[in-house]
């Protein structure tokens, strides 16, 4: 079974810059759509971003301007770029995959439709 693997988590000051990266061996991420999902202690996940097989992303209001969904084909990696991080970042953060080439939009807003989890790296912003 396919799984993505994150890794680049950890812990940062506010305004400080991190970069997640997500990864899935043996297969070739440029056929998949791609997001970046978080959840927070006490609270639901939710999307942060999404790249869809289609060619549209997506970004969540709240890490617009500040957070990138970035693939790169040559690496066979969906980056997530995030900067001037603040407290109310910190969560585990997720890579899925699904096969769906549906707008990045409609993905991001629905959870089901992706296939395949990773297991989560942990980032936390505190000073």
């Amino acid at each position: 079974q396919m799984r993505p693997v994150e890794s680049g988590g950890g812990l940062v000051q506010p305004g400080e810059s991190l970069r997640l990266s997500c990864a899935a061996s043996g297969v070739s991420l440029r056929f998949y759509s791609v997001a970046w999902f978080r959840q927070a202690p006490g609270k639901e996940r939710e999307a942060v971003a999404c790249d869809s097989v289609s060619g549209s992303t997506y970004h969540t209001d709240s890490v617009k301007a500040r957070f990138t969904i970035l693939r790169d084909n040559t690496k066979n990696t969906v980056d997530l770029d995030m900067n001037d991080l603040k407290p109310e970042d910190t969560a585990v953060y997720y890579c899925a995959i699904t096969s769906s080439f549906q707008p990045a939009p409609h993905l991001c807003n629905t959870e089901p439709a992706w296939q395949y989890w990773g297991q989560g790296t942990q980032v936390t912003v505190s000073s």
